[in-house]
């Protein structure tokens, strides 16, 4: 195996460069900062409990990022990152989002920085920590590009994280996208204290939305129903670990986003992404994203969302 580098080394990027190293690959982290910190302990804050292997090298020095490059930075990130990193053959970009402003999907952020770089994206229902931990798990790469699609599962998959391609990245970068968005209303549902029901309800039609935008947007039905879609919106929808989930069920509960955000390091991918999903989507109906996007901006209340929801005209389904 050759060397495979990781751009960002937050939770899930110290988790992929433990996976690369498990595949058998030598591999280059690159830390915004702390790197010499993190190349000494050989754990990173986090994701606790978790050491890198010896095959991993901890970088502070993005020059020295070549070859296949996996960027595992937040969309807000991810422009500003691409543009330090030099120019590279390969790109698997992890981020799940649109740009604020742009509304750029991470693939299209990357066409315009990185132009001379074969893309993929590489995302599904995994939790950081259980990927550290070897725990079976399974994800997709999409990218149009096959030849590359097929290297990139055959660097970095192993018994237990099993990889799937998809030549639908449109497709598998809007559910990475909406998923956040529709567990920040799973969580507050299940905050709010209205049921299990309400969550299953919440969860299929919030599926709907996302089906009915990626068929708008130019992407395939069916890719919605795969991992990147339904299996990563259940994982995120339904387990305590998703900060997007974390976050709703606070705001169901009664508090206010700026005492939420506080107290929390990492980013919640949902807030941003929202408002840029919706305007997106324009034109596409999408009730529970809409309805998101206004809580979070302080539009509307929790109770005054689910009541409009609810007093919407009945339908077949």
């Amino acid at each position: 195996m050759s060397e495979i580098a990781i751009l960002g080394a937050g939770a899930w990027g110290t988790a992929l460069a433990i996976q690369a190293a498990r595949a058998g690959n030598d591999v280059v982290l690159w830390a915004h900062s702390g790197a010499d910190a993190l190349a000494e302990s050989r754990e990173s804050s986090r994701l606790e409990g978790h050491r890198l292997p010896e095959r991993v090298r901890v970088t502070g020095d993005i020059s020295l990022l070549t070859g296949t490059v996996i960027a595992a930075v937040p969309t807000q990130s991810l422009r500003a990152a691409l543009e330090q990193l030099p120019d590279v053959p390969e790109l698997v970009i992890c981020a799940k989002g649109i740009e604020t402003g742009t509304l750029r999907l991470p693939l299209e952020i990357a066409a315009e920085v990185q132009p001379n770089a074969v893309a993929a994206v590489l995302t599904g229902p995994n939790f950081a920590h259980e990927i550290a931990s070897g725990q079976p798990a399974a994800a997709v790469v999409a990218g149009q590009d096959q030849v590359m699609r097929d290297a990139v599962i055959s660097r970095l998959a192993t018994p237990t994280f099993r990889l799937y391609g998809s030549d639908d990245p449109l497709g598998a970068q809007l559910g990475g996208a909406a998923k956040n968005v529709i567990a920040i209303a799973a969580g507050a549902v299940t905050g709010a204290g209205l049921g299990e029901n309400a969550r299953a309800a919440l969860i299929t039609r919030g599926l709907a939305e996302l089906s009915r935008m990626t068929a708008a947007l130019g992407g395939r039905a069916e890719t919605v129903m795969g991992l990147s879609g339904l299996g990563d919106l259940l994982l995120t929808c339904t387990g305590p670990a998703s900060r997007n989930f974390s976050l709703g069920f606070a705001l169901g509960r009664g508090e206010t986003l700026a005492s939420i955000l506080a107290r929390r390091r990492s980013v919640t991918e949902g807030i941003a992404t929202a408002p840029a999903l919706v305007a997106r989507a324009k034109g596409v109906e999408m009730p529970i994203c809409e309805a998101v996007a206004a809580l979070l901006a302080g539009r509307t209340t929790l109770r005054e969302a689910i009541v409009t929801l609810l007093a919407r005209p009945r339908r077949d389904e």
